[in-house]
């Protein structure tokens, strides 16, 4: 577990619902790389529809520009793999508007395949 509570890679909007449906701590993740094919608008909107509160993480990979968008739409959490200095500014800036910056993606439950579903609950705990 990470920052207290088991992640989950959610995709879209129905399996977030899902997740949050359980009722349970959960730090929810976007696949990795989402930031940079799906934007930091599409992580925000999801999350808003869902109604998600709490640290979540959108995955940027190696993109430190698409870090600063999801900054800039105040997403509370980032996953950015650059060297520096690019990295140091964005920790900078995400500290500034405390959001968390990590290098690398903590564990989780990807639910890319529909089987994965029958281990959520047991996940989550």
């Amino acid at each position: 577990m990470v920052f207290g509570a088991p992640a989950v890679i959610v995709h879209d909007l129905p399996q977030m619902q899902a997740v949050l449906a359980l009722r349970r701590p959960v730090l929810l993740a976007s696949a990795p790389a989402a930031g940079l094919y799906m934007g930091a608008g599409w992580w925000a909107e999801m999350l808003a529809a869902a109604g998600a509160t709490g640290l979540s993480l959108l995955d940027c990979a190696d993109a430190p520009g698409r870090a600063l968008e999801a900054l800039a739409e105040g997403l509370p959490g980032i996953v950015l793999n650059c060297a520096d200095p690019a990295f140091a500014v964005v920790a900078q800036i995400a500290a500034a508007q405390n959001a968390v910056l990590r290098r690398t993606a903590p564990p989780a439950l990807d639910l890319a395949l529909p089987a994965v579903y029958r281990q959520l609950a047991a996940w989550l705990g």
